[in-house]
């Protein structure tokens, strides 16, 4: 796969305050890219810096091989950033006539019947937005950022404040878009969002990248040796107490069915299995238990708490 972002080193300072601190991560095309960090980490100025709102201090960034700095270049990325840009008393139609005349769109009619088919707001396209709910906002925004066909989607927690439905329907348009072979920059705080869309993830704090990588990959390297085990009922506490005393278990969660165990080299997954079944108990499935985004999130920053 190419390189359709490439940061390298990039810091910036503002004020005497370094925002960025030699920020370095690649995106690959077709990537769904999670960036993430809590509020003042520099995501926002990193997107800036992207989208070439802001200059950084210093380093080097490409935009699918080529410079950023460069305006032509730019135009192979389209954007939701916090304000939709959208004008309410104008319809989603209207707002797209709009924003495809700026980017220089032709044939703007075919393009907008697709665009807004792709995000199913063509039965509402001669609405005005004033009108729209915040996911149909949402879903219209991410149109005008698809209208003149990039490459490249910047989006900005494009989920905050939308409802559970709406989220589900942005995130679908999203993997959609990833499936046309688009590449996606996903800043935000729903790490369950996070977790189900993006395949890659880097995590800023204080202007510094602290992990980065393949999201299932650092969820297996950060998973603690955890087992997950379901059964068919409650395991009786008599059992309990003999799982708790074997070599190297932790009996870490116990819920209705389930029990999650943290096992050491003397135990594993079959031991733990065959203890239980000659006891009588009903595996219905046992694997090793992946950490959640959201647990590689907290766990990452106790660790550079000062």
């Amino acid at each position: 796969m190419s390189d359709a972002i490439t940061l390298e080193n990039i810091s910036k300072k503002l004020g005497g305050r370094q925002i960025l601190n030699k920020v370095s991560f690649t995106i690959e095309t077709g990537d769904i890219f999670g960036y993430l960090g809590p509020n003042g980490a520099g995501k926002t100025t990193t997107i800036r810096i992207l989208l070439g709102l802001m200059t950084q201090t210093g380093g080097r960034i490409s935009i699918l091989g080529k410079n950023v700095s460069i305006d032509e270049n730019r135009r192979n990325i389209g954007f939701v950033l916090e304000t939709d840009g959208l004008y309410d008393q104008m319809s989603a139609h209207d707002n797209l006539v709009f924003y495809g005349r700026l980017y220089g769109v032709t044939q703007s009619e075919d393009r907008i019947r697709d665009i807004l088919r792709l995000v199913r707001l063509q039965d509402r396209a001669r609405d005005k937005v004033s009108a729209y709910s915040k996911g149909m906002r949402q879903r219209l925004a991410l149109a005008r950022a698809m209208i003149h066909n990039p490459d490249i989607l910047i989006l900005d927690e494009p989920t905050a404040g939308v409802d559970p439905t709406g989220q589900v329907e942005v995130r679908q348009i999203i993997l959609d878009m990833a499936a046309r072979g688009k590449t996606v920059f996903f800043s935000s705080h729903n790490l369950d969002e996070v977790q189900r869309i993006c395949n890659r993830i880097a995590l800023i704090n204080r202007g510094v990248i602290q992990l980065y990588g393949e999201t299932e990959k650092l969820q297996r390297e950060m998973s603690k040796s955890e087992v997950l085990i379901e059964t068919s009922a409650a395991i009786p506490e008599t059992v309990m107490s003999e799982l708790r005393s074997l070599p190297g278990v932790d009996v870490r969660e116990i819920k209705d069915n389930s029990v999650v165990i943290s096992t050491g080299n003397s135990t594993g997954i079959p031991d733990i299995v065959d203890f239980l079944v000659r006891r009588n108990v009903r595996i219905e499935e046992a694997r090793r238990r992946e950490a959640s985004v959201e647990e590689i999130y907290t766990s990452i920053l106790k660790e550079v708490e000062p």
